[in-house]
């Protein structure tokens, strides 16, 4: 029997080691990145809540995209708050109107105010559900607080995997 069965242990809270740098926001997720317009959901898209783009998922993992710390996590688990260490303000909000599945196919593996690293898993989500519920699984990724910054750039284009650079925030 392995140890962590034996202390009945399923995972530990442990990342990827991966060198980051200031102002850069790494895809939180595997997939192909789209543009906010092509979410097709008026608030995102017309990017009411910031500047971003959506990664359409080939995975079900979303991982913290730099060290930071968890600021807002949504009752429903779809969604994230997350604050880099240098201030960039980030909400990573699985699939649209996910909302209404009332967290149903969602687990969440961090807390509000925990201090997280660059790869650490922060949610997953069940693709089977969200299709179920005739809902997109489009993981949609929003700097909140672009007003303090000049530019905010997505620097990938189609395929990204985890942890690929996704936007510089200058």
């Amino acid at each position: 029997m392995g140890f962590l069965k034996l202390f009945n242990c399923s995972e530990t809270k442990t990342s990827p080691n991966i060198h980051t740098e200031p102002g850069t926001v790494y895809s939180p997720i595997s997939g192909t990145v789209i543009t906010l317009a092509e979410i097709g959901d008026g608030v995102f898209s017309e990017g009411l809540l910031g500047p971003g783009c959506g990664v359409r998922s080939t995975d079900e993992y979303v991982y913290a995209p730099f060290d930071g710390t968890i600021v807002q996590i949504a009752d429903t688990k779809h969604a994230i708050g997350i604050s880099s260490v240098d201030g960039i303000e980030l909400l990573i909000h699985v699939g649209i109107d996910t909302v209404g599945m009332n967290g149903k196919g969602f687990t969440i593996y961090v807390s509000d105010g925990e201090r997280v690293k660059c790869g650490q898993k922060l949610l997953k989500f069940c693709k089977k559900d969200i299709e179920a519920a005739s809902c997109s699984d489009t993981v949609v990724v929003l700097v909140t607080n672009s007003d303090r910054y000049s530019s905010v750039e997505t620097c990938a284009a189609g395929v990204v995997n985890s942890f690929d650079k996704l936007m510089t925030v200058k």
